[in-house]
């Protein structure tokens, strides 16, 4: 499916009842779903204009580093439970009520690693927000939450091989040895993935 049928469906989410809409792109890691994600922005705001739509990632809500070591989960970093999908839904719900007013939402650093608060701001002109995250289709409960406050769900699903060497080089890009990023890649990764592969049939739309 082109970028420009693709845009053609998300710009139809918003204005299927007039209210915002949420369009959620969810794969393994290192799918290409930031990839999927700007060249449907910047098509959308080319469309439609700038604060049009709005982009705000799942990565913010990564749990800290400091709260991963409390918790004895940093050599997990990634996985379901690093994260905050509590904080995500209520995040979704603010957004999808179109308020009038601006929302803010945490970014992520990838260079630090880090979540960092209030770093996105969604315009209240935005029709439509994309936001995209390993876990959108994860059916416990605080997942199935954040789900709900979205209009659908793609998955961009990409050959195992090339996923994992966009991983492996991602990881030497900010700061892991060679050997150190594939293990890592093979190890958590990968786990995280199988977790994922196990959601794609509850997709709205398979992107590959």
């Amino acid at each position: 499916m082109d970028l420009a049928t693709l845009t053609r469906r998300a710009a139809a989410l918003a204005s299927e009842n007039g209210a915002r809409a949420i369009l959620g792109i969810c794969g393994e890691p290192g799918a290409g779903k930031t990839t999927l994600a700007d060249a449907l922005l910047r098509s959308l705001r080319g469309e439609y204009g700038e604060r049009s739509v709005a982009h705000v990632p799942m990565d913010g809500f990564h749990l800290a580093d400091a709260q991963l070591e409390r918790l004895g989960l940093l050599d997990r970093k990634g996985a379901p439970e690093t994260f905050d999908p509590d904080g995500y839904a209520a995040l979704l719900e603010r957004i999808a009520a179109s308020s009038g007013a601006v929302v803010y939402a945490p970014g992520f650093e990838r260079t630090l690693e880090q979540p960092i608060a209030a770093a996105i701001a969604v315009p209240p002109e935005a029709r439509l927000v994309v936001s995209e995250g390993n876990y959108l289709l994860l059916e416990e409960p605080q997942w199935a939450a954040a789900r709900s406050w979205m209009r659908e769900v793609w998955y961009v699903d990409t050959e195992p091989s090339t996923r994992i060497d966009r991983l492996v080089t991602r990881h030497i890009q900010f700061g892991k040895a060679s050997e150190q990023a594939r293990e890592w890649v093979l190890r958590s990764d990968e786990a995280n993935a199988r977790l994922v592969r196990a959601t794609k049939h509850r997709a709205d739309l398979v992107i590959g």
